[in-house]
């Protein structure tokens, strides 16, 4: 059987390509080796399943790992603490029996006769000492039943026995327990809809941080590779490669994997700059990309979510990175964000920042009924970008645009709507991001690919002729670290007394820097 890159379920070595774990793996036993109780709570599609099934397949030697999941319980698993019981007895019968060992004592769950969570406590409390090894459970999905009281009782009855290990014994319990699932347990009172129920006092506090980074660093992508590179021999250069995708992920486990399956199946093979930049056009477009669904679906459920990360992304503002504050909490527990260098928040990776920017770009227009299609001859000329006449024909379209609109114009947006307008002038052949490094309130550089060519524009808002000649030497400074001799500088001035001055090219401190002032 040939391994594929695996975007969907759990990953198998046998069957896929898969990072290299080693770093991550090895904080999880700790955690268990230390009898912890604890959640893996992680985004969407992050490598959850696929350590729970890490912890069966490499512990069940030193433990009777025993794996559960609540996805597909339905609604009468919860109908009454009968039900629910007999249907954690049966899913342990079950999943016990699929083990093939011989230690498991499955019977004593096919012989249980609780019908309340106080008597399966019992039970558990049998089965753990006559099994006479460590029990590690693990449950994955259980988002799917944190609104339901009945799943609550069952964490507090096992907090419970975890508390009692040290006057029962460790046999008196689970050894360790792993919950999976989005939301962390410990704190119920995160919800995605701003009217859902806010629930307080988890029945999970007593469980252990789970403070690991489960995102996958260039060596770490260069693992997986280096056994790709040893089937097919393409040629690539995996140090390079490994980084491209980093630099477009922040090692995000689904968006790594789903750029190397894109290349590997449908851009031929091709480990080049041109074809990740391909694959992560093919991913913003989110077409039959559940995780980009999920994030169009949080931002129009969530109108104060969005408002925040649209004050990041578009706005450049930044917020201490700190867990105190709810919405940088939910954005953070939806990989929507990370933190800076400087203890900031910043958009998780380059992938969902193009997505951003796409999803504001069109509601902007849409709210505001504007046009400024780019469709116009001369942007490329000899198959080479004139930035030149981009920028000018942008401005032009934006002046015309809002001459004698009623709409008031927010200069914030100028950037957006720029994106906007650049994005099908380089679709297919061109790609942008926003340099992070730069990325304020009053300013922007924009990086533009296409072909082999590479653009620098500033987007600035006009603060007075100081600020103006600051951004000059800003973007002159900024050309310098990437070795560049000419960029571009896009100012927007919408105020009373607005500069009008023609397109031109300055020189400014050993650059060529080409001005438009919109």
């Amino acid at each position: 059987m040939k391994k594929e890159f695996n975007i969907t379920g759990s990953c198998n070595p046998e069957w896929h390509y898969m990072l290299d774990s080693a770093r991550i793996f090895k904080k999880v036993v700790n955690l268990i080796d230390m009898g912890g109780y604890f959640t893996i709570n992680r985004a969407r599609q992050y490598g959850k399943t696929t350590t729970l099934d890490m912890i069966w397949r490499r512990l069940s030697d030193r433990y009777l790992v025993v794996p559960l999941s609540f996805e597909g319980l339905g609604d009468a698993a919860f109908n009454s603490r009968e039900a629910f019981v007999a249907t954690f007895a049966r899913q342990m019968n079950e999943n016990l029996l699929s083990l093939g060992r011989d230690d498991t004592k499955a019977e004593i769950w096919v012989n249980c006769t609780a019908t309340t969570i106080e008597e399966l406590s019992i039970v558990i409390t049998r089965y753990c000492k006559e099994v006479q090894i460590p029990v590690v459970l693990t449950i994955d999905e259980v988002d799917k039943s944190l609104d339901n009281q009945l799943f609550l009782d069952f964490l507090g009855m096992l907090r419970n026995k975890y508390l009692e290990r040290n006057r029962k014994g460790l046999q008196s319990t689970f050894f360790s327990v792993v919950l999976a699932g989005v939301y962390d347990v410990k704190n119920l009172k995160l919800k995605i809809r701003p009217d859902a129920e806010k629930k307080y006092n988890s029945p999970w506090n007593i469980a252990a941080d789970f403070n690991v980074d489960m995102t996958f660093h260039p060596e770490e992508i260069a693992q997986m590779l280096t056994d790709y590179e040893a089937d097919y021999h393409t040629g690539m250069d995996i140090k390079a490669i490994s980084e491209e995708i980093y630099k477009y992920t922040t090692g995000y486990p689904f968006l790594v994997s789903y750029i190397c399956k894109l290349i590997d199946e449908r851009l031929d093979r091709s480990w080049s700059i041109d074809s990740m930049q391909q694959a992560v056009k093919i991913i913003a477009k989110g077409e039959n990309v559940t995780l980009i669904d999920d994030l169009s679906k949080n931002l129009e459920n969530n109108g104060e979510l969005r408002d925040f990360l649209y004050s990041i992304v578009i706005n450049g503002q930044e917020y201490s990175y700190t867990m105190i504050d709810p919405m940088v909490r939910l954005a953070n527990m939806f990989s929507y964000i990370r933190e800076n260098q400087r203890h900031k928040t910043m958009i998780h990776n380059l992938i969902f920042e193009e997505v951003l920017f796409m999803y504001f770009g069109n509601k902007t227009m849409r709210e505001q009924g504007i046009r400024i299609s780019p469709y116009i001859l001369n942007y490329v000329q000899n198959g080479c970008l004139n930035m030149e006449h981009v920028v000018t024909r942008f401005r032009d379209l934006l002046t015309e645009e809002y001459r004698d609109s009623t709409v008031p114009f927010l200069e914030r947006e100028g950037r957006l709507l720029f994106l906007t307008f650049l994005k099908p002038i380089i679709n297919g052949i061109g790609f942008y991001y926003v340099e992070p490094q730069t990325r304020d309130n009053r300013r922007m550089d924009l990086v533009v690919t296409y072909g082999q060519q590479e653009y620098i524009i500033e987007l600035k808002i006009w603060r007075g002729d100081k600020y103006e000649e600051s951004g000059r030497d800003q973007l002159a400074t900024y050309l310098a670290t990437r070795n560049m001799d000419e960029g571009y500088l896009v100012t927007f001035d919408f105020s009373k007394n607005k500069q009008d001055a023609e397109p031109q090219w300055i020189e400014w401190n050993g650059k060529r820097i080409f001005e438009v002032i919109v």
